[in-house]
């Protein structure tokens, strides 16, 4: 039955053990891979591989261009600002239009945005507010597809972690290849082609979600007003102390460890070893995802959380790596830890939120949950130039190294978050 607004269940209260349960495929359909799936994996696949290649194409493009690190820097905070500033109106919208609408309208968005970036790389940047403003079309876009792109998960798949598992690791492929084809590109003198490119899958991700057919779906109160919805999240998403708890650590974590990595990395990668070098080793970290979901897909610890933080230790690898002048091929192999804790990390984090959390509250916790883990990374990216010039790459990344072995520390010693234990699969 197709997603109507008309069809929206009210809202019932529904026991947070069973959250997210509303509107799931039958029993009778596979496990991970039904239709509805099949079709969202198609969509989510083709959206991974357009976000996977559009940091590293407009950095080294910058770049090469001659443009500062100072730009590359901004490009990616006016990318991921409008996401993290608009993403809860973007949850509250999909709880009151469906998720699959959302989704679409934010597809063709991100497909217009990056015809108009091709032509923008191909012709030349005479101004740089040009690709800013296209870059927050982008993120605006994105804040309107992510609320959706994570509730639809247990309305598509039965075994909700093993659906997380396998599209961590299609994220992983599309980020084992999305970077080295912008990298090789873009070291090409072809920025442009790397949008048409990201146009063309975002015109895939509409058609695949266009042909969704899914159940009833939870939805606000009829009457209630938008900031009513939002508060209702608020109150929801604190109340849950090991949610709240890994987004104030992860808040840390992205302005000085997160946010400031991948401008800094290709400051000090791309100028030495060139944007070819440094799309691999971003395509290693792709690699070493791919291993972390494959085996997120059947490894399902008691207690996902604590898993997931004893992974993310691999993360300060990558930039201890680069302060100690690690040729290439060590860096890829650090890329490829560094992968592999952050894909165990993702199915682990997304998998608690997505069965923790009651089908009718989850796009609004999601909304809140990304707005908070991603809010600081612009602030971080933002930073990581004057940082740089005021205190050199190696102590900006020295910063993130032990910074991000504090926030799996944290993540460990915060009794609510390491004691949270795993949903059951649905029979």
């Amino acid at each position: 039955m197709e997603e109507r607004p008309a069809e929206h269940a009210t809202v019932v209260a529904t026991p947070p053990m069973t959250g997210g349960t509303a509107g799931a495929p039958p029993p009778g359909e596979p496990a991970i891979w039904s239709r509805n799936f099949r079709y969202y994996f198609v969509a989510r696949s083709a959206g991974l591989l357009s976000w996977a290649m559009l940091p590293v194409a407009v950095a080294a493009g910058l770049l090469l261009d001659g443009y500062g690190l100072d730009a590359a820097g901004y490009s990616m905070a006016f990318l991921v600002a409008p996401f993290a500033g608009l993403v809860l109106f973007g949850g509250v919208l999909a709880d009151r239009f469906t998720a699959r609408r959302m989704m679409i309208i934010a597809d063709l968005a991100n497909l217009a945005a990056h015809v108009m970036l091709a032509l923008l790389f191909v012709h030349g940047i005479d101004h740089l507010w040009q690709l800013y403003a296209l870059l927050v079309v982008a993120g605006t876009a994105n804040a309107l597809f992510q609320p959706g792109a994570s509730s639809t998960v247990p309305l598509v798949s039965r075994d909700v972690q093993g659906a997380n598992g396998v599209l961590r690791t299609s994220e992983a492929i599309t980020g084992l290849g999305g970077p080295a084809l912008a990298g090789v590109l873009v070291g090409f003198g072809s920025t442009g082609w790397v949008m048409a490119i990201s146009a063309v899958a975002y015109g895939t991700s509409a058609v695949c979600l266009l042909a969704l057919r899914l159940g009833t779906v939870p939805a606000p109160p009829p009457g209630e007003g938008l900031w009513r919805n939002l508060a209702v999240g608020w109150r929801e998403f604190r109340a849950r102390s090991w949610l709240w708890g890994v987004i104030v650590i992860w808040m840390f974590y992205a302005v000085l460890a997160w946010g400031p990595q991948l401008s800094v990395a290709a400051g000090a990668i791309v100028p030495e070893h060139g944007a070819r070098s440094f799309g691999l080793l971003n395509a290693a970290l792709g690699a070493g995802t791919v291993i972390g979901g494959l085996l997120a897909i059947r490894y399902k610890p008691r207690r996902p959380l604590a898993a997931g933080a004893v992974a993310m230790l691999a993360y300060p690898l990558y930039p201890l790596g680069i302060v100690l002048g690690l040729p290439v091929w060590a860096l890829a192999a650090a890329q490829v830890a560094v992968g592999a804790g952050i894909g165990v990390w993702g199915v682990m984090w997304a998998t608690s939120v997505q069965t923790q959390i009651p089908g009718e509250m989850l796009n609004r916790i999601h909304a809140y949950e990304v707005a908070g883990s991603v809010g600081m990374y612009p602030i971080g990216s933002a930073l990581a130039g004057p940082a740089v010039g005021a205190f050199g790459t190696d102590q900006v990344l020295l910063v993130g190294v032990v910074v991000s072995f504090l926030t799996a520390t944290a993540l460990l010693a915060a009794r609510p978050i390491r004691s949270l234990r795993r949903v059951p699969d649905r029979c």
